[in-house]
């Protein structure tokens, strides 16, 4: 088998070795062709259809970028099968995604997220192809080691793990620029950004010095990229529309595996499969059957009640035990009360609660500093970084949504989920800007 050559739209050319284009055949790497890198985010910008298996890709390719460049100063070689290894890792780092990415994962907490599964790592890489053709070399028995969701690697190889998804990586250098050219939008990082890589004491770092004095260029540029991650956060990942989209499709889901389907089915299966195997299958069910009809013809549930960070940390954090993690199925409680005061079924009420960090993760990249030690960026006394990470944390929002065939009584539908989930409603004061 030869090596191949790929057209991206994002890279342009990429270059696969033979070794790669083995794994990258692997029935589980090219069921990403079909599950969208975006989740239900295309129903709110009709272009972001691309791919995981496009991410991958990216992913793979950028990894070589950050191993190039680490490797043309001559401070640090990275042995052949280390090398070998991590591209291998970077290709095949998303392949446990199941259809629409994060959604059941984050949204409904359905199932573990997919880099922490340790069930959905041996079905989808330790068994089949997939095994087969990484373990038939060390590197792809490395790959293997270093992309096991239970493993640790030594401390002193822990960049195997950095390069490919770490806090600033490959993984996210890709998906900040192929989410912004298919969501439409025009926020770039300057390439010199590649540079400033190194590996110091076994992690991947950013060089922040030159000459014993701190690089204010490079800090500016690392702060331009932590900026484009909160943009898209606040416009694409943390839509309210993608929300209650991903929220409709995740209920529809909830209602399947109470009738029989498991992670190992959603793992067969890519993004427009599980639509229509769950109208195959469990059509019958009134509310499943609405929900899918409702998400397909894009007839999205609204907001009907909202909460922010106002309500104070301590009540953010009680909040996000009953309604994010679901403690004592308190937010299926608060979601057949809020029904049941407006006359309708559950299906047709919605509460999704973001997780409790909100944290800008990529602000704790390990940096090199002037005097030869090594921090995290977050540390480092920048008011602009500071402001990001608050910026970031303050997305947080616990939301009510309605669907549209009782969406006409949404005044209604505030005051019945003050008294479910007992604070003020939000929303009528964000519409006229009495939030701002």
């Amino acid at each position: 088998m030869h090596g191949r050559t790929l057209r991206d739209a994002v890279h342009g050319d990429i270059s696969l070795t033979a070794e790669e284009v083995r794994v990258l055949d692997a029935p589980q790497m090219q069921r990403l062709r079909g599950i969208r890198q975006l989740g239900a985010a295309y129903l709110v910008y009709p272009s972001a259809h691309h791919s995981r298996f496009e991410h991958c890709l990216g992913t793979c390719w950028l990894a070589k970028r950050i191993v190039g460049q680490i490797e043309s100063d001559g401070a640090f070689s990275f042995p052949d099968e280390v090398r070998r290894a991590i591209f291998l890792a970077a290709l095949v780092h998303d392949v446990t995604h199941i259809p629409f990415g994060h959604t059941f994962e984050d949204e409904r907490r359905l199932l573990e997220r997919h880099d922490a599964s340790a069930s959905r790592y041996d079905r989808l890489v330790r068994q089949g192809e997939m095994a087969e053709r990484l373990g038939a070399s060390e590197a792809g028995r490395l790959a293997l080691e270093a992309m096991a969701p239970e493993g640790e690697l030594a401390p002193g190889r822990r960049y195997l793990r950095d390069v490919v998804s770490g806090t600033i990586c490959a993984d996210l250098l890709d998906y900040l620029k192929r989410d912004n050219y298919f969501c439409g939008l025009s926020y770039e990082f300057d390439e010199r950004l590649y540079r400033y890589f190194r590996v110091v004491d076994g992690r991947l770092a950013l060089d922040l010095h030159r000459g014993g004095l701190l690089r204010r260029d490079a800090l500016s540029e690392i702060t331009n990229l932590l900026r484009i991650r909160y943009v898209l956060s606040e416009r694409v990942y943390y839509h309210h529309a993608k929300i209650a989209a991903g929220v409709m499709i995740s209920k529809a889901v909830e209602r399947a595996m109470a009738a029989g389907l498991t992670e190992d089915d959603l793992c067969e299966l890519t993004d427009e499969a599980l639509v229509y195997s769950l109208r195959e299958r469990f059509g019958r069910e009134e509310g499943l059957r609405e929900l899918l009809e409702d998400f397909r013809r894009r007839r999205l549930f609204k907001r009907c009640y909202v909460l922010s960070r106002r309500v104070g940390e301590e009540n953010v954090e009680r909040l996000v035990r009953s309604y994010h993690l679901n403690a004592d199925a308190r937010r299926d409680e608060a979601e057949r009360r809020i029904a049941g005061a407006l006359g309708t079924d559950a299906h047709r009420v919605a509460v999704y609660c973001a997780p409790p960090g909100m944290a800008l993760k990529e602000a704790d990249v390990p940096v090199t500093l002037p005097n030869g030690g090594m921090t995290e960026l977050s540390s480092l006394n920048s008011e602009e970084i500071r402001v990001l990470k608050d910026q970031h944390r303050a997305l947080w929002r616990l939301y009510v949504f309605l669907s549209p065939r009782v969406g006409d009584r949404l005044q209604q539908a505030g005051q019945a989920c003050e008294e479910a989930i007992g604070f003020p409603n939000e929303l009528p004061a964000e519409r006229t800007g009495g939030l701002l």
